[in-house]
C-alpha cells in the first residue's frame, strides 16, 4: 500500500512538474508533411473522421508532400443552435500542450490550396480559424476570434468579439489553383495589447490593434487559452465531397523583444 502512494504521488509530481515546464517552455513547431502519417505530438484528429486526412505528393508546396483533407457530407456533423446553422467538418487541430497563451506573441505560417475546380457557392466555409478555449458550457458567443474564409469564391479574414463579426480582409482575386502562403503574427489579449498582423504571399492584408478575444464577462477565463485548426468547416447542405491541401506549417512563439 505505501508503495502504491509513493508511486502516485510521484506521478502525481511528474505530471505537475511537466505541465509546468509547458507552461514556460516556448512553442517553436515545424511540419511539412512528410511522414506517412501524421505527428501524435503536433496534431490531435479529434475533429477529423478516420480518412479524412491523407498524405500525398501529387500537389506540394514544398518537399515531397503535403496533407489533403476532405469533407464529405455528415462527417463531424453538429446540428444547428444559436451559434448558427447545422455544419459538417474535418479540421487538424494543435495538440492540447501547443496551445496560445493570452498575454503572449505568436508567429503562424501556413500554405494552402484551393484546387481549381472547387466550388465557389459556399454559404459559410471556414479554412482555418482561432478559437479562444472554454471550459463550460456558459462561453457565449462561440465563434472564432480568427478566422480565414472563402465564401462566394472570395477569400476573406474577419475577427469575432462579443460585439459581432468585422472583416479584416476583403479579397477580390479568384485564388484557386495556386499556393497561398499566408502569416500571420498575433497576440491575444483582452484589452489594447491585443495585435494581429498577417500577410499573404508576402504582402501584407490585415493589420489590427485593440482586443483579440472575448472578455472574461462572458464566461471565458481571463487568462486563457487560444488553439488553431484549420481544414474544411462548411454548412451542411448535402454538397459532395471538396478536398483541400495544406502544407509548411509553422509556429513560434516570440521572444520579449519581438517577433521576427
Amino acid at each position: 500500500m505505501k508503495t502504491f502512494l509513493k508511486t502516485s504521488v510521484a506521478a502525481l509530481v511528474l505530471g505537475f512538474l511537466a505541465l509546468a515546464a509547458l507552461r514556460w517552455i516556448p512553442v517553436h513547431i515545424y511540419d511539412g508533411f512528410e511522414s506517412p502519417g501524421l505527428s501524435w505530438s503536433r496534431w490531435s484528429t479529434h475533429r477529423l473522421v478516420p480518412g479524412a486526412a491523407v498524405v500525398q505528393d501529387k500537389i506540394v508546396r514544398t518537399g515531397q508532400s503535403a496533407l489533403a483533407v476532405t469533407v464529405r457530407s455528415g462527417d463531424r456533423y453538429e446540428a444547428a443552435s444559436d451559434d448558427g446553422a447545422a455544419s459538417e467538418r474535418d479540421e487538424l487541430l494543435e495538440s492540447w500542450w501547443l496551445y496560445s497563451r493570452t498575454g503572449e506573441s505568436y508567429v503562424y505560417s501556413f500554405s494552402v490550396y484551393l484546387p481549381r475546380d472547387f466550388p465557389q457557392n459556399a454559404l459559410r466555409l471556414v479554412i482555418a480559424q482561432w478559437k479562444q478555449l472554454c471550459m463550460a458550457d456558459s462561453c457565449r458567443p462561440d465563434n472564432p476570434i480568427l478566422a480565414i474564409r472563402y465564401t462566394g469564391g472570395r477569400l476573406s479574414i474577419t475577427r469575432h468579439d462579443e460585439h459581432g463579426s468585422a472583416v479584416l480582409y476583403q479579397g477580390v482575386d479568384d485564388v484557386r489553383g495556386q499556393w497561398l502562403d499566408f502569416r500571420f503574427v498575433t497576440r491575444f489579449d483582452p484589452g489594447g495589447q491585443g495585435s494581429i498582423d498577417g500577410s499573404l504571399d508576402g504582402r501584407e492584408i490585415v493589420h489590427y490593434r485593440g482586443p483579440t478575444v472575448y472578455q472574461p464577462a462572458r464566461g471565458y477565463p481571463r487568462h486563457g487559452r487560444v488553439y488553431f485548426k484549420f481544414g474544411l468547416y462548411r454548412d451542411a447542405l448535402q454538397q459532395p465531397p471538396w478536398t483541400i491541401y495544406l502544407d509548411e506549417y509553422r509556429k513560434d512563439q516570440c521572444a520579449v523583444s519581438g517577433c521576427q
